[in-house]
């Protein structure tokens, strides 16, 4: 292994990590930003949009699951060695109901209940829109994702929420929505969001939609189609080649009782199916086809990290997908608090690249990283190709779990490792991969990667060279960010 400069290897403070967990008080606007150490790099030219709970407690109760939160984005502007700071809350119309009434007047998706117990709760079956998952920019609009509802659109420069977005009449009123879009960089002639929404029941059906995502047209649907699988589906995430979009159906049940009589979330009905495997769903980009069912490796996925195609005899060939695997469903039962959670009780997860044989519809299954892992990316421009590095979020440590607190650089031909630690006291989030304008190499650009730092209970925004995790800039931000979700970056102009 090699290992970039880093800080000292050592356990974590349980004191540090649930230190992040608290309602962010302020929201800045256009804050200049200077940096500890190092230098930004002038040639960094656009933003980096964050979303994450930034509202955690309210009438001195706690949500039971950090992703109950109401979604918050920061947003840092770059330009020429410069860096500006604003955030906001997405003010959707639950924020803003209990804004007003200082309690919780929803349930939680992860079983967060309202004030009164299971009488209160029960037959309260209203999801509320929390907008707490990713940011993307598409056309002139800044969308904030939740992925069992609509989008909220924002102003992308102040942020400032502009309610409900149905994209031109594209969605119904509440339908489902992918907190996880994927950004096609080019494969059928122009940049695309691809993206999906999932009706779920004992058939469910996927909606696939396409959006250009560049230029005078940026916003316009230029593909949709639906398609239907037996079987209940959870799905967060998915994968893109220029073909296909590669699904993977995690093998669990729902049994809604314990919702409708008020005693757990929804997101807590679930139940893993032990020694069952899950099943890929390939669905053709052009609509035209049948899907391909293709049994999985037994586990549960979350996130894919990249999906691309490898040539075969005639129509036939072999779809590659790398994704995080747990060996189970990682849930905090009714019972826990989050902030008490025994990491060493939970299950792992690891990098695996699947290899699917369209021709004879089998998996083939190999181990990229056993390092606990999370939340990992390419090359924007490498998204549905084969690529050579990735980069994710990681634990110190190099067996079992833990927080993640480090940054990973992983060659996917030699399997040669770079690390970067932010240990013992800073705790790392998703890292954003920016490529450098003009630059030729994959891994030529930066890593922007948002940092709770325990020490002063506040956030840091890290600069980390790509191609050798060099710490580029460390800028102390005047602001406690909990611990995130996804984020995204806008290039200026």
């Amino acid at each position: 292994m090699t290992v970039a400069p880093s800080r000292p290897a050592t356990d974590y403070d349980r004191a540090d990590w649930a230190s992040a967990f608290r309602n962010v008080g302020s929201e800045l606007t256009a804050v200049g930003q200077e940096a500890s150490s190092g230098t930004i790099p002038a040639e960094l030219s656009g933003t980096l949009y964050r979303n994450g709970p930034g509202r955690l407690e309210r009438g001195g109760r706690w949500v039971h699951h950090p992703f109950d939160g109401d979604g918050m984005i920061t947003a840092l502007r770059f330009e020429a060695g410069a860096a500006h700071l604003t955030n906001r809350f997405v003010r959707t119309e639950g924020w803003q109901a209990e804004e007003e009434a200082g309690q919780f007047t929803y349930r939680g998706v992860f079983g967060t209940q309202k004030p009164g117990g299971p009488v209160a709760n029960a037959f309260d079956l209203r999801l509320k829109n929390i907008a707490n998952t990713h940011v993307v920019r598409l056309g002139d609009k800044l969308l904030a994702l939740w992925e069992a509802s609509s989008p909220h659109a924002l102003d992308p420069e102040t942020l400032d929420t502009k309610g409900i977005d149905l994209l031109g009449g594209t969605l119904a009123t509440a339908e489902a929505f992918s907190a996880h879009p994927r950004f096609d960089p080019g494969h059928h002639g122009g940049r695309r969001m691809v993206t999906f929404g999932v009706k779920a029941g004992p058939r469910s059906t996927i909606r696939l939609m396409e959006f250009d995502a560049e230029g005078a047209e940026s916003g316009a649907l230029v593909a949709d189609q639906k398609r239907q699988f037996k079987g209940f589906a959870f799905l967060h995430d998915f994968a893109i080649t220029p073909q296909w979009a590669v699904f993977l159906q995690n093998a669990v049940s729902f049994n809604p009782l314990g919702f409708v009589f008020g005693l757990k979330g929804a997101a807590q009905c679930l139940g893993s199916k032990p020694g069952v495997p899950g099943e890929f769903w390939l669905v053709p980009r052009s609509g035209e086809g049948e899907a391909l069912q293709v049994p999985a490796p037994e586990g549960f996925v979350f996130h894919h990290l990249n999906a691309y195609e490898e040539p075969g005899v005639g129509a036939a060939g072999t779809v590659v997908v790398d994704s995080i695997f747990y060996a189970d469903f990682p849930s905090i039962g009714p019972g826990v608090d989050f902030r008490d959670v025994d990491f060493a009780t939970l299950p792992i997860g690891q990098l695996k690249r699947c290899r699917i044989d369209l021709a004879v519809g089998t998996v083939s299954t190999e181990v990229l990283e056993e390092r606990c892992c999370e939340f990992a990316t390419v090359n924007p421009k490498r998204v549905g190709l084969k690529a050579r590095h990735a980069w994710m979020a990681v634990t110190e440590k190099e067996l079992g779990n833990a927080p993640l607190q480090a940054i990973e650089k992983l060659d996917l031909d030699t399997g040669e490792r770079l690390l970067w630690s932010a240990a013992p006291r800073g705790f790392v989030s998703e890292p954003v991969m920016v490529p450098r304008a003009g630059g030729t190499a994959e891994d030529d650009g930066w890593l922007l990667v948002v940092v709770w730092n325990g020490a002063r209970c506040a956030s840091d925004l890290v600069i980390l060279r790509a191609d050798d995790l060099s710490e580029q800039a460390v800028l102390p931000l005047p602001l406690a960010i909990p611990h995130g979700l996804h984020g995204s970056w806008v290039e200026a102009g």
